[in-house]
Parts: structure tokens; C-alpha cells; sequence
């Protein structure tokens, strides 16, 4: 059977590839998630929509026997270089959160950060994770909520490049009452917790010019708009000013609050 959404996962595996300067931001984060999760030394885990590792290889140095997958074919080949630096075993393949090449309950453990949030049908990536987690096995992930920096982000560039039909916003992954119905039945001890991202940047344009250079997304509008200068110039004031809003600028770091969900499979 063909996939609906094989173009619009072909469009993200490339946008997606420019990611790894990112990883900077998204090594602590991976620390509290897998902290967050509980991951002890012998638990087999899973990471979906890895990137270039952070969560998988922090799991891995705990003593987990750790997998990852991710869309993209670079970020994959990054995360096994970070995890021969270290001599850690983990095993990192390219692949779809919404058709997972694991078998039926096979890990003790299921998490992702800011990664499953990004398949365009969330019925289907979640069904996925619970099917090859054992039950009352943990599934924990991070995730945006869409009242906040991020989420406010990708709604604002969502109305300048409207995704495909039937491609649900990621967003969604970040607000308690809709991970609750996604999970319901699924799913018992689930528990939030809200915690934050602090990247630095010189100003609102320097954090811009970052995100413009590896985030998905972004890429994709900013190409968009190329023989667009006044399209560009006005979604670039709108982000600015979005931006402004989180900038510390006494500490030179933006504040990007983040959403950790953690249940156990029923």
C-alpha cells in the first residue's frame, strides 16, 4: 500500500538533514527526558525520530540497550559517529515513526524528543509506539505545547506554508488535554511535567538566523520566498517580534518551554 504522505515525509527527510547545529541546544533537554523517563542500565529502549542521538546515546551511557531511528540518513550518520566517540553500542537506522521495523513488545522503554510530534498522523505514530512497547513498559516524550515560544513558531510558519491536507499540526503533541484522548485506554500513571530549553543568542535576528540555517521548517519557508523579498521581509519582522517576546536579553538565552509526558502501556 502506498503512503498518502510519502512526498511530504520525502520533503521533511531533506529539511530535516541541516539539524545537527541544533544538537547543541538539544543535549541538555535530552539528559532531563531521559531522567524525566527513569532509564536504568539493562532496559532495552527505544528512541523515535532519534536525530543525531542525544537521547539514544544518553540512555546508552546509562547502561541501556538502546535503539534509534530517524527519518533523516544524515542526522543517523551523526549519531553513530557520537556514539563510536564513546564506544557505545547502539544500534541506528534510518527510518518511519509511523511504521516501525521493531517487533510487537519488544522494549521496555519508548521515547522521543521533539521527534514522533512531527509524523503527520498521530493516531498511527503513537499506535506504533505502544505496539513494541511491553506492557508496563514507560513511554515518555517531549514535545512543544502550541501556546508557547515554539508552538507559536511553527503556527505562525504553518500560515505562511499551510502543510498537506490531513497532516496534523505537531503542535498538538504539546497541549495535556489532547495527549490524554490520544492516550486514553492506551495508557495508566500518566504524569506531566513542564521544564525549559535555554539556547543562546545574541538577539531575536541571531536566534533567526539559526533556526533560518537548520530547523526544518524554516528552511523550507525561507526557499519559498527566495524571488519573494517583501513576503520574506514581512514573515521575517513577524518572527522577530515573536521572538522578542522570549528573548532574555539580560542573559543572552531565549526561553523555550518544553512539555515531558510520561505513562506506563496498559
Amino acid at each position: 500500500m502506498t503512503d498518502p504522505f510519502a512526498g511530504f515525509k520525502a520533503i521533511q527527510k531533506e529539511a530535516w538533514s541541516l539539524f545537527t547545529p541544533m544538537e547543541v541546544f538539544t543535549t541538555p533537554t535530552a539528559a532531563k527526558l531521559v531522567n524525566f523517563a527513569g532509564v536504568a542500565a539493562g532496559q532495552r529502549l527505544l528512541d523515535v525520530g532519534c536525530g543525531t542521538g542525544v537521547v539514544a546515546i544518553t540512555a546508552a551511557r546509562r547502561g541501556a540497550k538502546v535503539r534509534g531511528l530517524d527519518l533523516s540518513p544524515v542526522l543517523i550518520e551523526r549519531a553513530r559517529e557520537h556514539a563510536q566517540l564513546v564506544n557505545l553500542d547502539v544500534d541506528f537506522k534510518e527510518g518511519d515513526a509511523e511504521g516501525l521495523p521493531y517487533g510487537d513488545n519488544e522494549f521496555d522503554v519508548v521515547v522521543s524528543q521533539f521527534g514522533h510530534m512531527f509524523a503527520p498522523r498521530p493516531d498511527i505514530a503513537i499506535g506504533e509506539m505502544l505496539r513494541v512497547l511491553k506492557p508496563g513498559g514507560t513511554i515518555a516524550f517531549s514535545t512543544w505545547p502550541p501556546h508557547l515560544y515554539v508552538g507559536r513558531m511553527f503556527a505562525l510558519i504553518a500560515r505562511h506554508v499551510p502543510p498537506p491536507e490531513g497532516v496534523a499540526s505537531p503542535v498538538l503533541w504539546g497541549d495535556p488535554k489532547i495527549i490524554t484522548e490520544r492516550l486514553a485506554g492506551k495508557v495508566k500513571d500518566l504524569s506531566f511535567e513542564m521544564d525549559m530549553m535555554t539556547p543562546s543568542a545574541l538577539s531575536p535576528q541571531h536566534f533567526r538566523r539559526t533556526m533560518e540555517a537548520a530547523v526544518g521548517p524554516m528552511i523550507k519557508l525561507i526557499a519559498q520566498y527566495k524571488d519573494e523579498p517583501d513576503k520574506l521581509h514581512s514573515f521575517r519582522a513577524e518572527f522577530d517580534a515573536l521572538t522578542s517576546e522570549y528573548f532574555d536579553r539580560s542573559n543572552n538565552v531565549m526561553r523555550q518551554q518544553f512539555l515531558m509526558t510520561k505513562a506506563r502501556k496498559v
